[in-house]
C-alpha cells in the first residue's frame, strides 16, 4: 500500500476501504492477489487492527475479496466488474447532475470541453 492522509472527515476503517476499493480500480491490485495482512497494515499506518479488519469485513461482504482460510483476503475475479458498475452508477447519479449543471452555468459547449480535455486551449 501506498503513503495514506487520513482526514477527520470519516471513519478510517471506511478511508482504509475506499483505498483498497482505488487500487482495485487501478489496477494494482488485480483480481486472485492478496491484501496485506491485517497485521501487516495496522502497524505500518498505526492503526488498531480491529480498524483494519473491520474495513476488509465490509470489503468482503460486498464480495469484494474473499477469505482464504489460513492464507488471507484475496481480490475475488468479480470485484473489478463490480466495481467499475457501481462508480459508474454513483458517478451518473451523484457527480454527473452538478457537473452538468456547472457547465450548462458556465455556458460550455462540448467542443470547449473536449479540446480543454485534449489539452488545448480556448
Amino acid at each position: 500500500m501506498t503513503a495514506i492522509q487520513w482526514s477527520d472527515g470519516a471513519p478510517i476503517y471506511r478511508q482504509l476501504k475506499e483505498r483498497v476499493i482505488a487500487m482495485m480500480l487501478d489496477g494494482v491490485l488485480k483480481p486472485g492477489d492478496a491484501l496485506p495482512s491485517v497485521r501487516q497494515v495496522a502497524a505500518e499506518y498505526q492503526l488498531n487492527p480491529i480498524t483494519v479488519s473491520r474495513a476488509y469485513q465490509e470489503l468482503a461482504d460486498e464480495a469484494l475479496v474473499e477469505k482464504r482460510r489460513g492464507l488471507g483476503m484475496y481480490v475475488t475475479e468479480e470485484a473489478a466488474k463490480k466495481l467499475l458498475a457501481s462508480e459508474r452508477e454513483r458517478f451518473l447519479t451523484e457527480e454527473w447532475p452538478m457537473v452538468l449543471e456547472r457547465i450548462q452555468r458556465l455556458g460550455l459547449r462540448a467542443n470547449e470541453l473536449l479540446k480543454s480535455a485534449q489539452g488545448g486551449t480556448q
